[in-house]
């Protein structure tokens, strides 16, 4: 497209960034003012001062520039959710804009020794990939230092030093992924979740010395139970590694009975895989490698999980925690059995959004038996929680109805978002469980 430059748009996307250094001297109704008028600006008067030179092509053709868009958006709600906190708005803002402009402008160069690419992404470069975690960790430090006299009760330095490098890491893996759901989105959700997660933990938190104790046993354990998983082909390779750090986490963190109830979400899911494979083999709709997960799926059905059982130990929240560990493991485990039922046995398959029949496998299809068999399995893994002491009896309905919800929220994403490719199934699994994560606190 004539005029067009995709370094001139990111030099654009990298100096947006410097406007968040006036959070420190604003108020946040202030700045989320200030961030409502730059979406008003992008979005009616920037084409027609001469913005549309920035316009990707694919903006052109739709009409309207959504990345241009949706940058002040995620500025906004990232200051209308942080009002107390807007060095972790900072943080996050300087992420996305130096993090996400320097991984596009690194990964372009026509230098040969960056062109190796990430085996799960050909699109992304092991050079953008890491010039995004060092850029946007540098860029959310200084942001977040700049930012910290502002605040009420000023954070440690330590913490406005490794949030946000930890945001930045996550968020560059989080840019890596292969959908086409805008960075503009994906990076500062990814990096403000971080944000949050390090702001509520105890500043002065230190490992206990029962997380200390049971580490040991926790990694000699999971290495055994993950490299058997491996030979009983339910995992693959990366799937042994990444199930095993997630065993550790959650043993260690939350202790015998949330792993036990971890291995359990585990052992339905691999096992209702198997219902029907002959069907689902002739239908093309069976699971990937014969069944075996990987890391992405076992960080995507319990990332949310481990990220609750380390706040079991290191916030003033144990019981609200594990419980919230509970409805995670809960929701991935039963959509499983849910996902696998259906396809196994299904009659019927159909969209939520329009209850139009569609194949079976079909993004955000839904059946009559497996809906059924999730609410079971979700019912019969809530006791489980209950009865081995992670949650006390009134939560076993709370956790069925947060499964549910999860559940029907995957549906209706998958059945928009998914087929587009905006979003993947791990990304998915994850909403899920966030989701059911979410909604037992609320109903608990």
């Amino acid at each position: 497209m004539s005029g067009y430059s995709e370094r001139a748009r990111q030099w654009v996307h990298i100096g947006s960034g410097g406007f968040a250094l006036l959070l420190r001297f604003l108020t946040w109704p202030q700045a989320a003012l200030l961030a409502a008028v730059a979406l008003a600006f992008n979005a009616f008067a920037l084409p027609r001062v001469g913005g549309r030179q920035i316009f990707r092509p694919v903006d052109r053709e739709r009409g309207f520039p959504i990345g241009i868009l949706l940058y002040p958006a995620s500025v906004l709600l990232l200051i209308l959710f942080f009002r107390a906190r807007l060095d972790l708005v900072a943080a996050a803002w300087g992420i996305l804009a130096f993090g996400d402009g320097m991984a596009t402008l690194v990964g372009r160069a026509d230098a040969p020794r960056v062109r190796r690419r990430l085996p799960w992404n050909g699109d992304k470069s092991f050079a953008g990939t890491i010039a995004f975690a060092i850029f946007g960790a540098a860029a959310g430090i200084a942001f977040a230092l700049w930012t910290r006299p502002a605040i009420a009760q000023p954070p440690p330095r330590a913490f406005a030093i490794g949030a946000p490098l930890v945001a930045a890491i996550v968020a560059a893996l989080t840019e890596s992924i292969p959908v086409r759901l805008d960075d503009n989105l994906s990076v500062p959700f990814a990096a403000g979740v971080v944000l949050w997660a390090a702001s509520v933990m105890d500043p002065h938190w230190y490992p206990a010395q029962a997380v200390q104790e049971a580490l040991p046993l926790a990694v000699a354990f999971n290495a055994a139970v993950a490299y058997l998983g491996y030979r009983a082909k339910t995992v693959s390779i990366s799937g042994m590694i990444g199930g095993a750090a997630v065993g550790v986490v959650i043993f260690a963190c939350g202790g015998a009975n949330a792993w036990t109830l971890l291995f359990a979400t585990f052992a339905v899911a691999a096992i209702s895989s198997r219902f029907g494979l002959a069907r689902k083999t002739r239908l093309g709709i069976a699971e990937e490698k014969g069944g075996r997960r990987g890391a992405g799926n076992a960080f995507a059905n319990c990332g949310v999980a481990t990220l609750a059982s380390m706040f079991s130990v290191a916030t003033p929240y144990p019981m609200e925690s594990l419980l919230a560990l509970s409805a995670a493991l809960v929701a991935g485990g039963s959509d499983t059995v849910a996902s696998e039922i259906g396809k196994a046995w299904g009659r019927r398959t159909f969209l939520i959004t329009s209850f139009r029949s569609v194949p079976p496998g079909t993004p955000g299809a839904m059946s009559l038996e497996g809906t059924v068999a999730g609410i079971v399995s979700a019912a019969l893994l809530a006791e489980l929680a209950v009865a081995i002491g992670l949650a006390g009896r009134h939560a076993v309905v709370p956790i069925v109805i947060a499964a549910t919800v999860g559940a029907a929220v995957e549906s209706l994403l998958g059945a928009t978002l998914e087929r587009p490719g905006i979003l993947n199934n791990d990304m998915l699994n994850f909403i899920n469980t966030a989701v059911a994560a979410l909604t037992v606190l609320w109903l608990a």
